[in-house]
C-alpha cells in the first residue's frame, strides 16, 4: 500500500487569529461533574501536591504519600535504582511502588486520584536500555511521511507502557529558523507545514485514535515547547524571540494547531522569551523579563481562553526559576500565568515550593480559582 506523503495531506493555511482548538476528545458532562465534586472535597495541600512534579531521583515513595504528589518525571540519566541498565521489569516494579504510594495518599478520603509518571521518550523510549530508538526529529522530517511518524509514535507508546509508565514529553514541534540553535535537531523542519502534519500524526500514534484511543498500549502526549523556541535571535538557546504575533501563530504554533486538534492532552511551556508589549507582567512588578513561563498572555489568554485548550500546561525543567524575581522554591508568577503542573526537580526546592504555594493561596496572592482550574485540568487528563 502506498504510504501518504506530505503532498497528499491537508495543508496548513494562514490564520489572522489564534485558531480555536477543535479537539477530537470533547468534554463529557458526567465526567466534569465528577471532577468538580472531587475538587470541592480536596484540601489546599492536596491540590498543591497535584501541581508539583519532582524528579525520580529527588523524591521517595513515602514523600509522594506525605505530600499527595500527583506525578513524577525521570529526566535524562534517571533510572530505577540509579541503574542505567535497568530492565523493563525493573522499571515496572519501581513504577508500581510509586503508583501505590500515590494511592495511599488518599486512603480514607472517599475518592482516589491516580498517580502519573512522565518520561522524555522523544525518539523512542530512549531512557530505557534496549528500547527501540528512532532517528531524531530533524532526520524524520526529511522522510516527508506522516504515516511513518504515526507508526513510530505507536511503537514508542507500546514500549513506554511495557515499562509501567503512562506519559511522555513528546512531540517537540519547534520550527527551527537558525541553524546556530543547539537544539535544531529537535525540530522536524524549518517548514511549518511539515511540522503541522507530523505533530498530529505523532499524537495519534502515542495516544491512539478511534477505538485505540488511550488503550492499554497508549500514553499521554505532550506538545512542546510553547511557543517560539525555534525562533530565538541568533539561535541562542532560551533566548529572545522577537517574531510578530502573526509569525507566532502561523509559523511557530503550526504544530500546536494540529496536535491539539488530534487530542494532545498536555502542553509544555518554553524557556525562551517573547519580546512584545502584549506579553504583560502578571505581577505588575515593572521588572518582567518576558519569559514565557511567566506569560499570562500566551498561556492563559491565548492558549486556554482564546484557543480553548482544556488540558494541562506543564513547565519545563525548573523553567520558573528564569522568571524575574523567582527562585526554585518560590514563584507565584508561574502559577498566576496559567501553568498547571510545575516541574520542580530537586527535593529541597519542591518542598519549599509546596510550602510557599500553600501560604500564597492562604494569603490570597494566588486565587483559589486559579488552583481549582489547574487541579480540574489535571484530574480531567487523569
Amino acid at each position: 500500500m502506498t504510504q501518504p506523503t506530505i503532498a497528499q495531506q491537508p495543508q496548513l493555511t494562514f490564520s489572522a487569529q489564534w485558531p480555536p482548538v477543535e479537539t477530537s476528545i470533547p468534554l463529557d458532562a458526567d465526567r466534569e461533574a465528577f471532577i468538580t465534586t472531587i475538587v470541592a472535597a480536596m484540601s489546599i495541600e492536596e491540590k498543591i501536591g497535584q501541581m508539583i512534579q519532582p524528579d525520580l531521583r529527588e523524591v521517595t515513595p513515602d514523600e509522594v504519600t506525605q505530600y499527595r504528589l500527583g506525578s513524577i518525571l525521570n529526566g535524562g540519566g534517571a533510572f530505577p535504582n540509579h541503574d542505567k541498565y535497568a530492565s523493563a521489569q525493573d522499571w515496572v516494579d519501581t513504577a508500581d511502588i510509586y503508583y501505590q504510594a500515590g494511592a495511599r495518599a488518599f486512603d480514607g478520603r472517599g475518592f482516589h486520584i491516580p498517580f502519573m509518571w512522565a518520561t522524555d521518550a522523544v525518539h523512542g523510549h530512549n531512557n530505557v536500555f534496549n528500547a527501540t530508538l528512532f532517528p531524531h526529529n530533524i532526520g524524520l522530517g526529511a522522510a516527508r511521511n506522516p504515516d511513518l511518524i504515526r507508526q513510530i509514535g505507536s511503537v514508542t507508546a507500546a514500549e513506554i507502557t511495557a515499562t509501567g509508565l503512562d506519559w511522555t514529553f513528546a512531540p517537540t514541534v519547534a520550527v527551527p529558523r537558525d541553524y546556530r540553535w543547539g537544539r535544531v535537531y529537535e525540530g522536524y523542519s524549518e517548514d511549518p507545514s511539515i511540522v503541522h502534519q507530523y505533530a498530529s500524526a505523532m499524537v495519534e500514534g502515542l495516544q491512539g485514535m478511534g477505538a485505540s484511543l488511550f488503550g492499554g498500549q497508549k500514553v499521554i502526549s505532550t506538545v512542546k515547547h510553547w511557543v517560539g523556541d525555534g525562533g530565538t535571535m541568533m539561535g541562542i538557546d532560551r533566548g529572545d524571540n522577537h517574531y510578530s504575533e502573526d509569525y507566532l501563530i502561523n509559523l511557530h504554533a503550526a504544530g500546536y494547531q494540529s496536535a491539539l486538534n488530534a487530542g494532545a492532552q498536555v502542553v509544555m511551556t518554553s524557556f525562551n522569551t517573547w519580546v512584545n508589549p502584549k506579553n504583560y507582567d502578571v505581577m505588575e512588578s515593572g521588572a518582567y523579563n518576558y519569559k514565557i513561563h511567566g506569560s499570562k498572555y500566551l498561556i492563559q489568554d491565548v492558549l486556554k481562553d482564546t484557543m480553548g485548550f482544556d488540558g494541562i500546561v506543564i513547565t519545563d525543567w525548573n523553567g520558573h526559576t528564569e522568571i524575574n524575581d523567582c527562585t526554585a522554591g518560590n514563584c507565584p508568577q508561574v502559577i498566576l500565568a496559567g501553568n498547571d503542573i510545575i516541574m520542580v526537580t530537586a527535593r529541597s526546592d519542591w518542598q519549599d515550593f509546596y510550602r510557599n504555594t500553600v501560604d500564597q493561596v492562604r494569603t490570597g496572592i494566588i486565587p483559589m480559582a486559579r488552583i481549582d482550574d489547574a487541579v480540574t485540568r489535571i484530574l480531567r487528563v487523569k
